[in-house]
């Protein structure tokens, strides 16, 4: 929240606000409530919503009915629904790829390399060039890693790679694989949740009564299987006991 004051005049702006709906059964009623709440929030607090730069996307891999939902309305005015979106700096789709991502992702890291570039024909050395390029190149290909990482395709990791291939053979030296990368980064995360009593994402991890590996969590679909919590679960168990516990 910004306050801009100028003389007696109070502005107030709100950004990044997202309303999530998880619709069950066709109905959306909760969803449109929630949406409606907010408006009435915003007006008793001297906020007015930007109708034209809110956006709307849909989620919905049904086979029959994904395209019968109706507009969302603010006021009178019907909320743009989208394909896709920038959401804190990640590409997000309707059917959740992240093949955009990635291409937005590699395009702005290939960028950085001129700058790698430069810094090798002016002789730095090459400790200050990996610095570089671990803030400024690995950071932008790792950015919310683990939430697109472990379901994006071969050819999305090829591409990914491609950049960090090129960075090595820039600097001289021989850098992390990017698909090395994800294990370690996970399981560091996992643990950062197992420690902490309050995170809401601790009650998917249970132990077996051996005490000794994780209980699997079922999943339907590939793309649930693929995604950052049943990924965790399976290297958990992959570690000896002495390192999963």
């Amino acid at each position: 929240m910004y306050f801009l004051c100028a003389s007696n005049l109070i502005v107030k702006f709100a950004d990044d606000t997202t309303v999530l709906g998880l619709i069950s059964n066709n109905d959306e009623t909760n969803y449109r409530t929630e949406v409606q709440q907010l408006e009435s929030w915003c007006h008793d607090n001297n906020l007015v919503l930007n109708t034209k730069k809110t956006k709307e996307i849909i989620v919905d891999f049904r086979k029959r009915g994904h395209n019968n939902h109706l507009p969302l309305f603010i006021g009178s005015e019907a909320v743009e629904r989208v394909s896709s979106f920038k959401f804190l700096g990640v590409t997000v789709t309707e059917d959740l790829s992240w093949g955009n991502h990635i291409t937005s992702v590699v395009r702005k890291a290939q960028q950085h390399l001129y700058y790698l570039r430069r810094l090798r024909s002016a002789h730095i050395p090459r400790s200050l060039m990996l610095n570089f390029y671990n803030c400024a190149i690995s950071s932008v290909l790792t950015y919310g890693f683990l939430v697109w990482f472990p379901s994006c395709t071969k050819a999305d990791q090829q591409a990914l790679q491609r950049v960090v291939k090129e960075a090595g053979r820039i600097i001289g030296t021989s850098l992390p694989e990017i698909s090395n990368i994800f294990p370690t980064r996970c399981l560091r995360r996992v643990h950062s949740i197992l420690r902490d009593q309050h995170h809401p994402a601790r009650h998917l991890f249970h132990l077996l009564p051996s005490g000794r590996r994780y209980r699997s969590i079922q999943a339907r679909t590939s793309r649930l299987a693929n995604s950052l919590y049943p990924q965790a679960v399976r290297l958990l168990n992959s570690l000896p006991p002495s390192h999963g516990q």
